[in-house]
């Protein structure tokens, strides 16, 4: 008897832990889906972006949707994330043997990213969905980034994070102007002056103040 239920429990069981793993695999990919669409949809049509034209696009249902993300902001976090793990970390973290060439394709690939989804973006900032996580975690790219041009004496040593942080919202400044927007590449000259800026120079930069509130590690 023991045997003949050992027998069964073992294939039932291995059944039932691959019917798991499936319905896991099938959710991250209509996240992925679901994310992406939203990615397009924001980018396409702005603010007015309801969760069912994200259904559609993504070609699930409208339940699936909501399952996934209760509200809009949390689809917009979850936009905004994507576009820094997708468009910016990996660019982020290729190494060459050239470090200021790492640092200037660091910021390149923030401010386009930026750009293309500026729409999404600026919801973000609306409803509080950049937060201190998503903030350190780019300033933690950044560092990194830094600290290879520092090290190489490639960019002046009193550079922090936020600076540079900074410096890319002064240059999507530039975008939001622009008649043509992220596809006039007006931003490119700005950058490359704020690069430029970067560089090593007799005179620091003036100190910066202590933080004593607010959000840790933000650029201000």
């Amino acid at each position: 008897m023991r045997c003949y239920r050992a027998r069964v429990a073992g294939p039932r069981g291995d059944g039932g832990a691959a019917r798991e793993r499936a319905l896991r695999l099938d959710a991250a990919r209509n996240q992925e889906r679901i994310v992406a669409a939203a990615a397009s949809a924001f980018a396409e049509l702005g603010a007015e972006v309801t969760l069912e034209e994200v259904a559609r696009r993504a070609g699930v249902g409208v339940a699936t949707v909501y399952r996934r993300f209760r509200t809009r902001d949390q689809l917009v976090r979850a936009v905004v994330t994507h576009v820094l793990m997708a468009e910016i970390e990996p660019v982020a973290a290729v190494e060459t043997d050239d470090p200021w060439h790492d640092l200037a394709a660091t910021l390149e690939a923030s401010v386009a990213a930026v750009a293309a989804h500026r729409e999404v973006v600026a919801i973000a900032h609306a409803v509080g969905a950049i937060d201190v996580e998503l903030v350190d975690r780019y300033l933690h790219r950044l560092d990194l980034v830094l600290a290879r041009g520092r090290a190489a004496g490639l960019v002046r040593p009193e550079l922090e994070p936020r600076d540079v942080a900074a410096a890319v919202v002064m240059v999507l400044a530039t975008v939001r102007r622009s008649p043509d927007g992220p596809a006039g590449g007006e931003w490119r000259r700005y950058l490359a002056l704020l690069l430029d800026g970067m560089r090593p120079a007799p005179v620091p930069l003036p100190a910066r103040r202590p933080v004593t509130g607010g959000r840790r590690g933000a650029a201000r």
